[in-house]
């Protein structure tokens, strides 16, 4: 097989042997979750509860606030017992809703539509929307906005995203090798709701029994293909993916996929598409991994949105040593937090953990511009620039130079010499320059 891949990028050790052959193991079911908010881009969901109220697994518990929103539901049975401020796998503190479970796991009736794919697009985008799914790779894009493309934008191509090119993480691959009909199901249905023709699944290279076996459940679908990535980082990124497996460039400058005709959504999403379109069930449950050197028993394991992170890490029996930094997320592009009473969100992929020598930042030092940035930015950005320019607060220079077309993932920071915190300081320049233009 010919692998292909994106110009740039790096090639950071996978990590992946801690938890790859670890199958899916479910968590047992939590005491208390926490239900942020805010757990896509978007407008805050709005509670339509109140604590005291009785609530079943799966019933909604806040509404969406605008198109680009999404409600949440109850991810156990119990009692509502707080909405407050709480701790957000992002390292903020955000509103969310406290539920304490009554070890009943009472459900809404869910249902069985065997003729799923008969259904009208209108229906099944509805269902999406009413089970409150977002993007699961980690921008969390409300899916029924993105299954909603300008009509002078027509979609050709469908394209599911296997990739999982952060180190350590492996969710992704564990449901592709798992659940791998649900996955395909769910992409014929983003298929029938856009009237795309094309129906791709980029998996990477570092994962060939999953390709292998996609490309065997797809052999009598003409119109469904594997395409096999090269082992680089961010080959998951949208634009990376999309130029890698259709050499369609999405253009800079607020480009967005849609406008070469594709979209993209996670092997996650897909299957949590199927279930909603099928079944009605809301999103309350997803697969992450817990790993690191120092997690004693690193584990894939499906857990409730809501759950604790301090949960997962005690189901895979704590740590060998001290913990020096906690990561939600991956590495690259993970967000270091400070608690592990922290809940997951629907876009949590990992939970990662590290000793203290692993966790320790260098200092800072001056740059010597040797282009290591520039070589290895995906978007063929100028990093060291636009952080430089972000320092002297030249905010001109800063959004002349690209700062909203960085994805931040982390690539630059990675290979720098210097140890300069490129990703905070162009994170900056990105909110500033979001301040100046609502200005």
């Amino acid at each position: 097989m010919g692998f292909k891949t994106f110009p740039g990028g790096v090639h950071p050790h996978d990590s992946k042997e801690y938890s790859k052959n670890k199958p899916v193991e479910i968590l047992p079911l939590p005491i208390k979750v926490v239900i942020p908010l805010s757990q896509h881009i978007g407008a805050l969901s709005k509670p339509i509860v109140k604590v005291g109220d009785e609530v079943l697994n799966g019933q909604k518990i806040a509404e969406s606030s605008g198109f680009v929103s999404i409600p949440m539901h109850a991810s156990i049975s119990g009692k509502v017992t707080g909405i407050d401020k709480f701790n957000h796998p992002t390292g903020i503190i955000s509103m969310a809703i406290e539920i304490t479970g009554d070890e009943q796991d009472d459900r809404i009736e869910l249902t069985d539509e065997i003729n799923y794919l008969e259904l009208p697009v209108d229906e099944m985008k509805n269902r999406i929307s009413e089970a409150g799914i977002c993007g699961m790779g980690g921008a969390g894009f409300p899916t029924h906005v993105k299954l909603s493309p300008a009509a002078e934008k027509p979609i050709d191509t469908i394209i599911l995203n296997g990739v999982e090119c952060e180190p350590y993480l492996t969710a992704d691959y564990r449901i592709m090798m798992e659940q791998p009909d649900d996955i395909i199901n769910g992409l014929k249905i983003f298929m029938k709701i856009i009237n795309a023709k094309k129906g791709i699944i980029g998996i990477e290279a570092n994962k060939p029994d999953a390709i292998k076996l996609m490309k065997n459940k797809l052999k009598k679908e003409s119109d469904l293909e594997v395409i096999g990535l090269k082992l680089k980082y961010p080959q998951g990124a949208e634009k990376q993916l999309i130029y890698a497996a259709t050499n369609r460039k999405v253009p800079n400058k607020g480009g967005l996929p849609m406008d070469v005709g594709v979209i993209v959504q996670n092997v996650g999403t897909a299957i949590a598409v199927y279930e909603a379109v099928r079944y009605k069930k809301p999103l309350i449950e997803r697969v992450i991994t817990v790993s690191g050197k120092i997690v004693r028993n690193p584990k894939n394991i499906k857990a409730r949105i809501g759950t604790f992170f301090s949960d997962l890490l005690e189901f895979c029996d704590g740590t060998t040593e001290d913990i020096g930094k906690i990561i939600s997320g991956g590495p690259m592009m993970g967000f270091a937090i400070p608690s592990l009473e922290t809940p997951m969100t629907k876009g949590c992929s990992g939970l990662l953990l590290f000793n203290k020598k692993e966790g320790h930042k260098e200092d800072e030092s001056v740059c010597l511009r040797c282009g290591r940035c520039v070589d290895v930015c995906p978007m063929d950005l100028v990093p060291s620039l636009i952080a430089h320019n972000v320092k002297h607060e030249d905010w001109i220079l800063v959004e002349k130079f690209g700062v909203m077309d960085c994805m931040k993932c982390g690539s630059c920071s990675y290979v720098c010499p210097s140890h300069i915190k490129l990703i905070q300081w162009i994170n900056i320049g990105k909110l500033k320059i979001n301040e100046l233009q609502k200005k």
